[in-house]
């Protein structure tokens, strides 16, 4: 027996349940392997379904263009998909995500641009709109738009829902799931529970998303929203997938959790799975120890695994950026504050005016043997920020560019963190485009630049003992 293409082999992937990790839990507790798909991910069950869709309903003609914004695993099921019907694809993704998952979309055939992380989502620079522009500007192309597109939730309510059901022979009394667009939790519980009201489902989210505030007290808090390191979970908007209504819980994990659990599970369970794996399984046994109580023997636990750790090969399983990040081993309890305090660099911000010409502020920085600064108006207020990257290409482009003000080549400002922003969300910061934040001391103190060599100093000072 054979498949005509690669799209038939995509669903049917297997439960292994989970022992060490699990091991003092009263239920069984079983992960749903979506990397056996041909694409390595459970998003190769939306990209097909959202195509056919197109197609039956006229939306895109043969030879057209599917446009997506995308974490990567959308990108990599679409792309196999338009593989075999015959589709160009234009993929947009952020400056977060990891290099494997942008080669792995190149590899596929697929043009890649990839957007800054750290903008509002309706910016003209996020990937959200960088993907309608395209779709506006390209013929015969479509934006599929995986958060509001309803054929999302619809492949898991026709695919790993009834899978879910037919494997653990209806006994499934718990689905847990982490939530991006909504489309996977929402379409498979909302099966799970027309087979079975009894079924409990259960949402993880990564800290500095909004689902978990929104779910809990019903407000959208921008003060909420921060970068985060786990990839492919959490948003900063509420996608018409997600059907609250579905879930009965919602917990929240932060990247530290979410990362050793995702190493553990490969060294302890021998699945080589990503990083929102990881912080499914922490946030289900966080669950489950909060509930134990009310769990038996009988309860059959299901935990959906979205990827492969083939994805973070640079990342995640890379001791070099886990330990750079604090995430190796048990984190050191150090703020923004304390990393300016533990430097041996002077505090005090040097930053450009707006106004300033492009070669007096190429001699400051050669001067102060710095590579990047804020720009700072007449004012007080941030309104950009240079780095010797941005000066280099656009010198490149036009030598006479000396003689213009720094205004013409600026570029987003450094994020401002309060002093007492902790380690893993100020690291989490440092991974955006600028590699830079601004430590904000209060009224009287005023601004410190930290950047990511300046944290790693930190934590190798803490690490050799002296305190933070």
């Amino acid at each position: 027996m054979w498949h005509d293409s690669v799209l038939g082999t995509i669903g049917n992937t297997p439960l292994v349940r989970l022992n060490a990790v699990a091991e003092d839990l009263p239920c069984t507790v079983l992960g749903k392997v979506e990397f056996f798909n041909p694409g390595g991910s459970v998003k190769d069950r939306i990209g097909v379904n959202m195509i056919e869709d197109a197609e039956e309903k006229g939306l895109i003609e043969p030879g057209g263009t599917i446009i997506e914004g995308t974490s990567g695993n959308t990108g990599a099921g679409l792309a196999i998909a338009a593989i075999a019907k015959g589709y160009r694809c234009i993929f947009t993704t952020t400056d977060k995500q990891s290099q494997e998952k942008v080669d792995v979309l190149r590899g596929l055939g697929a043009e890649v641009l990839v957007c800054p992380t750290n903008v509002e989502p309706d910016d003209p620079r996020s990937y959200y709109s960088v993907a309608r522009r395209l779709a506006d500007e390209i013929p015969n192309s479509i934006y599929l738009n995986q958060y509001d597109n309803p054929s999302n939730a619809e492949a898991h309510y026709e695919t790993t829902g009834p899978e879910l059901w037919e494997q653990t022979e209806g006994q499934i009394t718990h689905f847990v799931a982490g939530a991006g667009t909504g489309g996977t939790i929402s379409g498979t519980g909302r099966y799970l529970k027309d087979q079975s009201e009894d079924v409990t489902v259960i949402g993880v989210d990564p800290a500095g998303s909004v689902f978990h505030k929104y779910f809990h007290e019903g407000v959208f808090d921008e003060e909420e929203i921060f970068p985060y390191f786990t990839e492919g979970v959490g948003e900063d908007i509420l996608p018409e997938n997600m059907d609250f209504d579905i879930v009965d819980d919602f917990v929240e994990v932060e990247d530290t959790p979410a990362m050793q659990m995702t190493r553990r599970l490969a060294q302890e369970e021998g699945l080589f799975i990503g990083q929102s794996c990881g912080m499914a399984v922490a946030g289900s046994l966080q669950w489950m120890k909060e509930h134990r109580n009310e769990l038996t023997e009988d309860d059959l636990v299901v935990v959906l695994l979205p990827d492969s750790g083939f994805r973070y090969l640079s990342k995640t399983y890379n001791d070099e950026w886990m330990r750079n990040h604090g995430f190796l081993k048990s984190k050191p309890d150090v703020t923004a504050g304390e990393v300016v305090n533990l430097r041996q660099k002077h505090a005090e911000v040097i930053s450009a005016a707006p106004e300033d010409e492009i070669g007096a502020l190429i001699d400051r920085m050669t001067d102060e043997g710095i590579s990047q600064m804020p720009v700072i108006d007449a004012d007080g207020e941030v309104v950009g920020s240079v780095t010797e990257t941005r000066i280099l290409n656009r010198l490149i482009e036009d030598p006479e560019t000396r003689n213009d003000p720094v205004r013409s080549i600026m570029g987003t400002p450094f994020p401002v963190v309060p002093a007492s922003l902790h380690l893993e969300h100020l690291s989490a910061y440092l991974e955006q485009e600028a590699g830079a934040v601004l430590v904000d001391h209060g009224p009287e103190d005023g601004y410190s630049v930290v950047t990511k060599s300046d944290l790693i100093s930190a934590l190798a000072e803490v690490g050799n003992g002296n305190p933070a």
